[in-house]
């Protein structure tokens, strides 16, 4: 009887292993997926053993030009730039000349936070690691939406007027602020920038070679996505983001088969190439794939998951008894992601050209499943219904409020408007001008010009601008003090992105604004 469970369990396992999916299944499924999430153009790379068995495009760069993506179509990979930035430090800690628990002040020494003691506390490893007290996206208006006149230093400086959440090192809240902050120390100490450091010591040794640390910095942009991103019911190509100060945390543009190359070396705990060339020691591979903050976990199907950690610019889980290393990475109308299971000696790239991340997640979990021998879900049905159940409840709360607004007019609701004029400051954010032109009200912010856009009466002290961009799906609350010289924001939307942190500003008024 134990024989025959042996063998049963043995035929069972033999089918696992050679149960992963074809490149005429994965073409179909991905074919499917442009289709349900109206996503242009998609990427998809699979490495196994060592080797890139597929690495293909799908769909189109651009709905304006219909020119095909294909394996070496670059994508912006966003956040998945964070691991390059680990990887960067992993490099100049085995050099000697930083380590990890040193102290952010011994290479920055203006670096400062809210708290004293965290500041004089702060650690390499801190920035790295989502556990520094500040709420989730805190600050991220200093660098989203582009086309600010922020800098790296004027972002370390208006550090400390970020006001922390949760204590130091106790919880995870993402944030973004912080790996730009990790980017100037790498100037610092190795006199490259950022963007030198990661294409001179990373890209160029792995022969990735139509990669760069941004758009900016690419040398040859014929093969580049546009982004696109479903604006008032229809889907839109928009004006990429550029700004390089964002770099460190999200700057990276790369294909497939160059993050295959990526994914191999991380497979193979930093050895690359023919002769096993050592971008960095195993050892420090090992300490940015060691859990270091905690992340909220609930198991659920099908993976039930028992743990769920950052590491140093990666996530850290684990699938059904495999380990799963991954991150994702979103941008104006780009999202993308790259997965890991090391003991399957397995990597997964997707990369899309639309923000909605339902779509790399059917993909890569799809492709997942057939290489742990568990029988998928059907994640396009699965995802497209989460989705419109999310969207349907936050286009009822948006809609409910700008039928009120919309209400208020019918009605004639009068205004004193004059008295809610004026230039109003945050310590980080800097200057607001609101304004009035013709018995209507403007919200225009002075150092984040495209933070512009018409301001409508709502209720009792609390007015809803509405954003000339449409395509930011970021309209926001100002809500006025009982004097009106201070106002708070808050995002109307449920699926505002993080990174409009409006809820982090506190304004006051400084001065009084003549109406035209």
């Amino acid at each position: 009887m134990k024989k025959i469970v042996f063998l049963c369990l043995s035929v069972a396992f033999s089918a696992t292993i050679h149960a992963q999916m074809t490149t005429s299944e994965i073409d179909d499924l991905v074919g499917r997926t442009l289709k349900t999430f109206e996503v242009p153009g998609i990427a998809v790379g699979v490495v196994k053993d060592g080797k890139i068995i597929h690495a293909k495009g799908y769909g189109e760069r651009s709905i304006l030009t219909h020119q095909p993506v294909d394996a070496n179509t670059l994508f912006g990979i966003a956040s998945n730039s964070k691991a390059f930035t680990s990887a960067a430090l992993a490099i100049l800690v085995d050099e000697g000349k930083l380590k990890w628990d040193d102290k952010v002040t011994q290479y920055l020494p203006e670096f400062k936070m809210y708290n004293d003691y965290v500041t004089q506390e702060f650690t390499i490893r801190d920035l790295l690691t989502h556990r520094s007290g500040l709420g989730l996206g805190a600050g991220d208006l200093m660098i989203w939406p582009d086309g600010n006149n922020f800098t790296t230093q004027d972002i370390i400086n208006n550090l400390q007027y970020l006001k922390p959440v949760s204590a130091f090192r106790t919880k995870y809240d993402y944030d973004n602020l912080l790996y730009i902050v990790a980017g100037e120390v790498i100037q610092r100490i190795s006199g490259q920038t950022w963007g030198e450091f990661i294409e001179t010591r990373i890209m160029k040794p792995l022969e990735m070679n139509q990669s760069a640390g941004s758009f900016v910095r690419l040398k040859d942009t014929s093969n580049v996505i546009m982004p696109h991103v479903p604006t008032d019911g229809k889907l839109k190509a928009i004006k990429r983001y550029k700004n390089t100060v964002f770099d460190a945390a999200a700057g990276i543009y790369s294909s497939v088969n160059d993050l295959s190359k990526w994914v191999i070396m991380q497979l193979q705990k930093g050895k690359y190439g023919a002769d096993n060339k050592q971008l960095f020691s195993e050892k420090q591979h090992s300490e940015m794939w060691t859990a270091q903050t905690i992340m909220p976990n609930k198991p659920v199907a099908p993976y039930f998951s028992h743990f769920k950690s950052y590491g140093l610019g990666w996530q850290l889980t684990e699938v059904k008894g495999n380990f799963q290393v991954s991150h994702t990475g979103g941008l104006d109308g780009i999202v993308t992601q790259v997965l890991m299971l090391p003991e399957l000696n397995l990597g997964i790239i997707v990369l899309t050209n639309q923000q909605n991340g339902a779509a790399f997640n059917a993909i890569s979990n799809t492709i997942k499943d057939s290489y742990i021998g568990i029988k998928s879900e059907d994640y396009l049905a699965l995802y497209s219904q989460q989705r419109k159940e999310k969207e349907d409840n936050a286009d009822k709360i948006s809609d409910e409020v700008w039928a009120a607004v919309a209400q208020n007019s019918k009605n004639k609701i009068k205004v004193d408007l004059p008295k809610y004029t004026g230039t109003f400051k945050d310590n980080w954010l800097g200057e607001i001008v609101l304004s009035e032109r013709k018995g209507k009200l403007y919200f225009r912010s002075v150092r984040s010009p495209q933070l512009s856009g018409e301001v409508f009466f709502y209720k009792e002290n609390t007015f809803a601008v509405k954003w000339y961009n449409r395509s930011f799906l970021a309209d926001a609350f100002l809500t006025f003090s009982a004097d009106n010289t201070n106002i708070k924001m808050k995002a109307i939307s449920p699926l505002t992105d993080f990174s409009y942190d409006f809820h982090d500003l506190d304004f006051s008024k400084v001065t009084i604004q003549n109406s035209n």
